[in-house]
This record gives structure tokens, sequence and C-alpha cells, in this order.
């Protein structure tokens, strides 16, 4: 890891148009497969799932919407929560590493520096100095300061909280409900029927009637305002 800090910090830097394409090729194959992995932890996508999945698990419609649809509308609801990034990333580095005004590594930093601030806007002090004092980095003064393997999993527990307590949030409604069926069930002396058989049917009418989706939507993408 020092020796790949040194090459960024070089003053020459480390220019990729001087690489052979084979070895460029090599390099986008790697950096690709990395691409599920960054997307699960360094944008807003964990949190998206995690309250999608809490949203289907109070319904107790199983696999109702099916996975796939799930992690679909979890990934572009976290394309447009993370385009505002996006787009700050590409004119303060993409473009101009195109249009060579700036070296590779320059436009590495620049990119990684637009993108940490994203994620130190949603981390929690307490989870950062978490991970500061298991690293043993005594240096850093202000949040600005930390490094980037340091803020990453830092920003990755502190999406978990969150999306944890939206989750809850969501899911009280839904155990209200199975309670008055419940209590209804049992004062009818029909402790033999499943609760859940009856009282999913209500809540998929109170999660229609209420315009669940959106307002889940709207409080996911809120959360980031």
């Amino acid at each position: 890891m020092g020796d790949i800090t040194d090459l960024l910090n070089r003053p020459d830097g480390l220019n990729l148009q001087n690489v052979s394409p084979p070895v460029q090729i090599a390099l986008g194959l790697g950096l690709s497969a990395l691409l599920p992995v960054a997307l699960m932890t360094v944008t807003c996508y964990t949190r998206v799932i995690i309250v999608l999945s809490f949203v289907r698990q109070g319904l107790a419609t199983q696999q109702v919407p099916p996975n796939l649809v799930l992690t679909g509308m979890a990934l572009f609801l976290s394309l447009f929560i993370m385009q505002p990034v996006f787009a700050e990333i590409d004119q303060k580095a993409l473009q101009p590493y195109v249009n060579k005004q700036m070296t590779g590594p320059d436009a590495i930093r620049a990119g990684a520096a637009v993108h940490k601030r994203f994620m130190l806007r949603h981390t929690r002090k307490q989870d950062l100095a978490l991970f500061l004092h298991l690293s043993g980095n005594k240096t850093v003064q202000e949040p600005d300061e930390a490094p980037l393997p340091t803020v990453i999993p830092a920003f990755v527990i502190s999406e978990l909280k969150t999306a944890f307590i939206m989750g809850f949030c969501i899911y009280v409604p839904f155990l209200m409900v199975d309670l008055v069926v419940s209590s209804v069930l049992t004062s009818m002396g029909m402790v033999m029927m499943p609760p859940v058989t009856i009282s999913a049917p209500f809540k998929i009418l109170l999660f229609v009637l209420a315009d669940g989706w959106h307002l889940v939507t709207h409080a996911i993408a809120a959360s980031y305002g």
C-alpha cells in the first residue's frame, strides 16, 4: 500500500496513457471486478436495499416483490440519489482527466475527495472515532483528515444503523396490524387460525391506501438531503 501511495505522490504521477494497451485492459478488468463491492459499500445502496427489505418483510408477502425487482429498484434509486455526487466527480475529476488537464493520480485524488465528503456527511462521529482508535491513528484532528480506508467502514456501519432505524419505524405499523388481528381472533376463539393469514391482506390494503412505496421512497431520498 505504501508503494502505491508513493507512486501516486511522485511529481510526474502515474500516467496511464504511457502504459501498454494490454496492461490498461488488465487494470480495467481488475477494477471492474471491484465495482459491485464499491456499489454496496461506498454508496447509499446499503441503506436503500435494507429499508426495502424491511418493507417486504413487514408486508409478509414472501417473495413479492421478487428479489430481482427489489434489487433493481434499490440500484436505480441509489443511482438517482448519488447523481449529484457523480456529477461533481465528473466535473472535477473525470472531465479534466479526459481533456488532459489533470494526470491520472490527480484525477483519482480529486474524485476520491468528493466522494469522501459525501461519506463523511452521513457518517456518525462515534463510528469514525471507533475505526480511528482501532487503527491506532492519533494524528487526525478533524473528520476531513481521516484516511479513506478508515472512512469507508465507518460509513458502512453508520448506514447499517440508519437503515435499521428506518426499518424499525416501517415495521411498527405492520406489527400493530398483526396484534389487532391476533387479539380479534383470540376473542373469537379462533386460536388455531394463523394471524398472518388474516392480517396479510389488511397490511397490503393499508400499505396501498397510504401510498406506501411513495412514502418509503421519499423517506429514503430525504434522508440524504
